[in-house]
């Protein structure tokens, strides 16, 4: 893992990106090849790939295709479970998931857990989703069903980014994505959960601006702003659109970690 400091000439962003989701995707079940899907579906829609593009992947068919599926009903809380279930008016054994996928919690209220989960990033509900989460293959009467973020994005994001390169001959990255609320703002933005081949983040401090002043803290979410970008277009109900296309940055090549995007408990001010 890097650490994130990219120097200027190691990303290109000129004044036009295209951002353009693949259609025709089929809903993922576990154990489904993202790869041969994806690829598939960029061959029907005569896409292809080109050095420099970025497949934006909704962690949702990262986590259907990997089997992170959980039966609530089969999930036993335990007291602590219970008794925070009770102040926060939750079910009890979707909070005892997300203790189980937290580092620990962050704020809590009437209706909002809000967790440090344990891949570094603060969320609700330390990501758990309930919509689209049944699989296919669930019995009458079980259930509710619920699915979790994938183990290691990251690792998704490498895996996926080899079969493509592989596929296409061209050298691309990947960011596996989720949606997430702010602090002081309403709604949900895209942001990245899994990064390969892309730059995390940007360091521009040392270079200067129009006025020749040197910037001192600017620091760019460049993963982010890609998966800001993707969930526009991807959708969040039933536009079944879970691969997007970003073309028109440039970037050398990179082994950055979504990681580096979290602030260190220490340095979070919200935490």
């Amino acid at each position: 893992m890097t650490t994130g400091r990219h120097a200027p000439g190691d990303l290109e962003i000129g004044p036009e990106l295209v951002v353009r989701a693949i259609e025709g995707v089929p809903t993922i079940e576990p154990g489904d090849d993202l790869g041969d899907i994806l690829g598939a579906a960029l061959v029907r829609a005569e896409m292809g790939l080109a050095d420099g593009d970025v497949v934006v992947v909704a962690s949702k068919v990262v986590s259907r295709a990997e089997g992170c599926f959980v039966d609530l009903s089969a999930v036993d809380p335990t007291d602590t479970a219970r008794a925070l279930a009770k102040e926060v008016d939750k079910d009890p054994r979707l909070v005892e998931l997300i203790l189980r996928e937290s580092r620990g919690i962050s704020r809590k209220k009437q209706g909002a857990l809000i967790v440090r989960h344990r891949l570094g990033f603060i969320s609700a509900n330390a990501g758990i989703d309930s919509s689209n989460a049944a699989p296919t293959h669930a019995l009458p009467g079980s259930g509710p069903w619920v699915l979790t973020l994938p183990r290691d994005p990251d690792a998704s994001a490498r895996e996926l980014r080899s079969r493509l390169e592989r596929r296409f001959s061209a050298s691309v990255g990947v960011v596996v994505t989720d949606s997430w609320g702010r602090p002081f703002r309403r709604g949900t933005v895209g942001f990245a959960i899994g990064v390969a081949g892309v730059p995390a983040l940007w360091d521009r401090r040392g270079v200067t601006d129009r006025h020749g002043r040197r910037l001192e803290a600017t620091e760019s979410g460049v993963a982010d702003s890609i998966a800001a970008a993707a969930d526009l277009v991807a959708g969040q109900a039933d536009e079944g659109r879970p691969f997007t296309l970003v073309r028109g940055l440039s970037f050398g090549l990179a082994d950055d970690s979504a990681d580096v995007l979290c602030r260190a408990p220490e340095d979070d001010l919200y935490a």
